[in-house]
């Protein structure tokens, strides 16, 4: 199983020459249109491209993570597991 520390750095190694070329601000607008699709697929209630766009998602949220050097699984610790015991 992938981690979420393992697909950034995958998406990273893949797409953070463009991103960084592209910038910030776009690569923010390219993932609030995969949300606007992810939308439609949802009112369409296509579970097929409702998979696809939640990937995209996660993919342009990824990308933009790399672009401001946010490590994403850390994050996701901190502010959601901060206070459990599960060790995750």
């Amino acid at each position: 199983m992938l981690t979420i520390k393992e697909v950034q750095k995958m998406m990273k190694s893949m797409f953070y020459e463009r991103d960084r070329s592209r910038g910030v601000y776009a690569t923010f607008t390219w993932l609030v249109e995969e949300v606007g699709e992810l939308a439609e697929a949802i009112l369409g209630n296509d579970i097929k491209s409702i998979q696809e766009e939640i990937a995209d998602v996660i993919a342009w949220t990824l990308s933009l993570a790399n672009l401001l050097d946010i490590d994403v699984e850390e994050a996701i610790k901190e502010k959601y597991f901060r206070n459990t015991v599960s060790g995750i």
